[in-house]
């Protein structure tokens, strides 16, 4: 099942939060090895983890499958404020601009169901986006990936190299959100329908 977080204050939303930080300090901090902050020694959150935060999350069987955070960039955002070096031509922002972080695909799925609820991830935050008026995703994503984003149909663009980070190689990039992004995903097997529930 497809859920919205839009206000994670929201009554009964903690339980499902809970589940997604638990499942974002597995991946991130005890398989990646990521230096960011956890708390109570079994949630990752940090400092953009605010109410501003919108989360798209999978579930399954009413416990975390995928997620991942959209962002304002007309408040504090991760590449605004940590990865400004990935822009050399200026780090994007504005009313109409979103960031994209934090996409947890655990590892217990195994990758042909990783890849499924990527997918699906993706395509609800397309629908979110042409819902909200979002013009523009931003993001920083291991260069393997990017180049795999940048490929999936829709309009995108690097927004600067590759650079060495811990772990890896990363770049940053922006995707454009226009009515004919949900068909330009479908090319590649990316768009999946779904109806969400959005909790505000």
């Amino acid at each position: 099942m497809l859920h919205i977080i839009d206000n994670h204050l929201a009554a009964g939303c903690q339980p499902l939060l809970n589940s997604m930080f638990a499942d974002r300090k597995r991946l991130f901090i005890d398989l990646f090895g990521w230096d960011v902050p956890v708390v109570e020694g079994r949630y990752e959150l940090d400092q953009f983890d605010t109410q501003g935060a919108v989360y798209i999350i999978l579930t399954e069987d009413g416990e975390h499958a995928a997620s991942l955070r959209l962002l304002p960039t007309n408040r504090p955002h991760m590449m605004g404020t940590i990865f400004q070096h990935l822009c050399p031509a200026g780090v994007p922002a504005g009313d109409g601009i979103w960031e994209s972080t934090r996409l947890c695909l655990p590892q217990r799925h195994g990758a042909e169901r990783r890849r499924i609820l990527r997918n699906q991830l993706i395509s609800a935050m397309v629908d979110f986006g042409l819902e909200r008026g979002i013009e523009r995703y931003t993001g920083v994503i291991p260069d393997a990936f990017r180049k795999e984003v940048l490929s999936m149909g829709w309009r995108a663009e690097p927004l600067g190299p590759a650079v060495p980070m811990p772990g890896g190689p990363a770049g940053a990039f922006m995707v454009h959100i226009d009515e004919d992004t949900p068909l330009r995903l479908a090319w590649t097997g990316t768009y999946v329908p779904q109806k969400p529930e959005v909790t505000a």
